[in-house]
């Protein structure tokens, strides 16, 4: 029988969910606003908001999902998922975005969720082994 999941991970598992329901509402308003986002913005706006919003809602379900019934690949899916979400995001900031003064603390924000998922991710891995080794026919 599993125990209950830690606090970290709890965390871990509502800032994905979190992040995921973002993009879900992405995808949403990229649909609903398709004309005043094509009046107003020069770059192809629909399609980049609705395609990323899709992608990392898959994303962030499939990793929740993962790490809810502590999967072993969800680690490497997360510290992958996250290193990508980080490299989008700043593209995304720095390309399309107008600038915005808050820079700073948008660096130090993605700094300590980035360290938290590392250091979550160490005790998500060790739990999967944990229950790989307590039940070997579960996978």
């Amino acid at each position: 029988m599993r125990g209950k999941p830690s606090f970290r991970v709890t965390l871990l598992v509502l800032m994905v969910l979190s992040i995921t329901i973002w993009n879900a509402l992405r995808v949403w308003t990229a649909f609903a606003w398709t004309d005043i986002l094509s009046e107003f913005s020069s770059q192809p706006t629909f399609i980049v908001t609705a395609i990323s919003g899709a992608i990392w809602s898959v994303v962030g379900i499939i990793l929740v999902w993962g790490i809810w019934q502590r999967k072993i690949w969800a680690a490497k899916w997360l510290l992958g998922a996250s290193a990508g979400y980080t490299v989008w995001n700043w593209t995304e900031r720095l390309i399309w975005q107008s600038p915005h003064p808050n820079w700073g603390f948008a660096v130090i924000v993605n700094l300590v969720v980035l360290g938290f998922i590392l250091f979550t991710t160490k005790s998500l891995s060790r739990e999967a082994y944990e229950q790989k080794n307590e039940n070997p026919t579960s996978e």
